[in-house]
């Protein structure tokens, strides 16, 4: 399982909601299944739609 939380440790270069989504897909790809969305992203372009974003970027990349 995918944790949003691992996501933003792990990835410490990560300054925008959209690279934060590329990274998800990224992810997804590489074959994660599940996704735990455990706290809201940090960033200032965070959207108010953001849990959906997230879902939808990482269910549209999953193998």
């Amino acid at each position: 399982m995918l944790y949003l939380s691992s996501v933003l440790i792990d990835e410490k270069d990560i300054e925008t909601f959209d690279e934060l989504l590329e990274v998800i897909k990224i992810r997804a790809k590489d074959g994660e299944i599940f996704i735990k969305i455990d706290l809201k992203p940090p960033f200032p372009d965070t959207p108010e739609n953001w849990e959906d974003k997230i879902e939808s970027a990482f269910s549209s990349y999953i193998k």
